[in-house]
């Protein structure tokens, strides 16, 4: 019997050969070859004023494609690309180069919900509710409770990975089941699962604000909130959970087979993570029913018919102050809770911890800040040249002519977004290149910027699990570590690849149902289709 394990491959030595390592090792070279992101913006950038400067010489320009009488249209219905190398290009260059920054649409939304979500997140609130929701789940259920905890997480930022990954994998093995099927769990919901959440976090209005500038090249007065995907992303938390149980118990663990303590790196007996206490116990009761306190009190704003809040010409929550103002009540929903729990937990005592909580969670977005400032530049650039408007209608002739412009068109776009996010892992970077060039494609074409958003979000999550060049990588390897000290890359990618297969399949079939079989709007307001007259 020990002579055939000796010879038997290792799962390590069989996701580390044939074509899945050439493949891995292909994506790890591609990523290798991308500059920093913030290098990429600023190239980017540089190289859309010298390719205006070339087509515009060229005089290159296509027929506005839109209607008479529709927003935005030129005149004599002819789209040219704008050059910037010239004296007119280099005046507006310098002169929008603060503006540009500071109108950058995502950069305001973002720090103030971030406000907010850090008062929660350093009061401990945050934290306890998920060691409440997952340590305190049955047998039966834990697995479910693991992935649903881990999608819901992102709210929070890189909470999910530093306190829920960790501690999933902890929870596995004390019930006696294999650790990294835990962390894989976990890893698939936090990761995996990243674009969907039952409550709107930082990245909605990220998204929404570069789908709203990317939009305005067709459209000069659409208004994306970031609200438009939140029904969608609030039924895929569900789906995902499900899925992402479904592979663990079904897949995954199976394949691990029964977990050896011997093959850990660190003595497993010194492992711990302790429950909420009843103090903490007794602050996240009270910061929950402070939540309810606070939405009934913005239920009243909202949800009578004279509502003050409702849109103030015809009444309805369409296009309303409310869905306007979303990241106010972002911000209120968790600053609020998530003092009153730092207060009866002893975390937070004055006003001073709070500002503090604020000040640490900005003195980390020093980086986004940096990146913002080139992203912001590149958008801006693409949007004067016309260059993103010129490629859109010529996409979209593309797409008519080879009848490839229905409902499966999305398909090859979710497709195409989870392929460039294993080489982008950086969810607004990687919308800050495509969407300007997609948006206006798939909207000359008839389709909403808020569909095709959400359509992105899906192909954006589900390869964060399998992509070396996502950002938490090298800590959930390190993690993974722990318990099987000769783990390698391949093998982790190995473990988490039947989650991708799952979730791009399962995701993009409940993406056509909800919108296309069921006709349901993927948010307040959202449209399916876009038409372009007026």
């Amino acid at each position: 019997m020990s002579s055939n394990s000796s010879q038997s491959p290792s799962p390590a030595s069989v996701a580390n050969s044939g074509w899945f390592s050439r493949f891995l090792a292909g994506v790890e070279w591609l990523g290798n070859l991308l500059p920093h992101p913030i290098t990429l913006f600023a190239s980017l950038a540089l190289f859309i004023v010298f390719l205006s400067g070339i087509l515009g010489y060229f005089d290159v320009s296509v027929l506005d494609p839109r209607p008479i009488g529709a927003k935005g249209r030129e005149a004599d219905g002819v789209i040219e690309v704008i050059s910037l190398m010239n004296a007119e290009g280099l005046q507006r260059i310098v002169t929008g180069l603060v503006t540009n920054f500071t109108g950058f649409a995502p950069l305001g939304t973002v720090l103030v919900a971030l406000l907010g979500v850090s008062v929660a997140e350093h009061s401990g609130l945050l934290s306890t509710m998920m060691r409440a929701m997952v340590m305190n789940a049955s047998k039966q259920v834990v697995t479910v409770v693991v992935v649903f905890a881990g999608v819901v997480s992102n709210t929070a930022s890189e909470l999910g990975y530093v306190v829920l990954i960790p501690l999933a994998a902890m929870i596995f093995h004390s019930l006696g089941r294999h650790p990294l099927a835990g962390l894989a769990a976990a890893f698939a919901g936090v990761s995996a699962g990243y674009s969907a959440n039952l409550l709107l976090g930082t990245v909605d209005p990220l998204l929404a604000g570069i789908t709203q500038d990317a939009s305005r090249m067709i459209d000069p007065e659409y208004v994306v909130g970031p609200e438009v995907n939140w029904y969608f992303m609030f039924v895929s938390t569900f789906a995902v959970a499900i899925m992402g149980a479904f592979v663990t118990e079904k897949i995954v663990e199976p394949r691990l087979g029964v977990y050896d303590p011997k093959d850990a790196s660190i003595d497993l007996g010194e492992q711990k993570m302790d429950a909420p206490t009843p103090v903490e116990i007794k602050a996240m009761k009270w910061a929950g029913l402070t939540f309810v306190l606070v939405c009934s009190v913005l239920a009243f704003t909202i949800v009578p018919e004279n509502g003050i809040l409702r849109h103030p010409d015809t009444g309805e929550v369409a296009g309303s102050p409310f869905l306007k103002g979303i990241v106010a009540f972002i911000f209120i929903t968790f600053a609020i809770p998530g003092f009153v729990y730092g207060r009866i937990a002893g975390t937070m005592k004055n006003d001073r911890d709070v500002i503090d909580a604020m000040a640490k969670s900005m003195s980390s977005m020093g980086l986004y800040i940096t990146l913002v400032f080139f992203a912001a530049q590149f958008v801006a650039f693409f949007k004067w040249t016309n260059l993103g408007t010129v490629l859109a209608v010529k996409g979209a002739a593309f797409l008519q002519a080879t009848g490839f412009d229905g409902p499966e068109v999305f398909l090859l776009f979710i497709l195409m977004c989870g392929i460039v996010n294993l080489s982008l892992g950086s969810a607004s970077a990687q919308w800050a290149v495509t969407a300007p060039i997609f948006v206006p494609m798939l909207m000359l074409i008839g389709f909403a910027p808020e569909l095709i958003q959400a359509a992105y979000r899906i192909g954006d999550s589900v390869t964060n699990v399998i992509s070396p060049m996502m950002s938490y990588f090298g800590l959930i390897l390190a993690i993974a570590a722990r318990y099987k000290k000769d783990l390698g890359m391949g093998t982790l990618i190995a473990t988490m690849l039947p989650y991708t297969l799952t979730f791009i399949v399962g995701w993009s079939i409940l993406f056509y149902a909800w919108v296309f079989l069921f006709g349901l709007p993927v948010g307040p307001g959202a449209a399916t289709y876009y038409n372009p007259l007026p």
